[in-house]
């Protein structure tokens, strides 16, 4: 079995006890953003898996927008992250 050269670690343990591994990151060219693909980029990020420059190259993010995606989880938790819940948690 051959395993691909990638810089930073492979897999991620959790707080919760799970493994966060670079197979369960979105890919590269997802243009439908839902909450639980957001969650797993600030996971990845927070935790350590990518840094916030390759999540920002990999997905075209700008800093503003991964910026306010780990804050409202940091607030809210992951919910927050849902459309239809942005403008609840944005008048708080």
């Amino acid at each position: 079995m051959y395993l691909k050269k990638v810089d930073g670690p492979r897999q991620v343990t959790l707080p919760d006890g799970t493994i966060l591994t670079r197979a369960d990151l979105p890919p590269p060219d997802t243009r439908r953003w839902v909450a639980s693909r957001k969650s797993v980029v600030v996971k990845a990020v927070v935790y350590g898996l990518i840094s916030q420059a390759e999540a920002l190259e990999r997905y075209g993010l700008s800093e503003e927008e991964l910026a306010l995606w780990r804050g409202a989880v940091e607030l809210h938790g992951e919910k927050a992250l849902k459309v239809t819940m942005l403008q609840k948690y944005r008048q708080q």
